[in-house]
């Protein structure tokens, strides 16, 4: 759920729920209203919170569990192998 990955995600980072609330231009109480799963953010709010958590919008929203942050190297092929060519 968002909220909670924004919850553990946040304190992961050091970040108290004023800090994030500060760099988001918020109330400490609206802040806490997406950390409680009372509101959600808009998507331009999102993007800014992914950015300063420096996470993908996918992960907060529980998407992606494997690239928690930017940087992680992919564990994975991001292309087909080679098939017969064309004759």
């Amino acid at each position: 759920m968002f909220s909670n990955r924004l919850n553990e995600t946040r304190k992961a980072k050091g970040f108290t729920a004023q800090n994030m609330a500060d760099q988001l231009g918020l109330t400490l109480r609206s802040y806490q209203f997406y950390e409680s799963g009372k509101r959600s953010p808009s998507l331009d709010t999102l993007v800014k919170i992914a950015n300063i958590l420096d996470v993908s919008i996918d992960y907060l929203l529980c998407r992606d569990d494997f690239l928690q942050s930017r940087g992680v190297s992919f564990d994975g092929h991001l292309i087909d192998p080679p098939r017969n060519p064309i004759k």
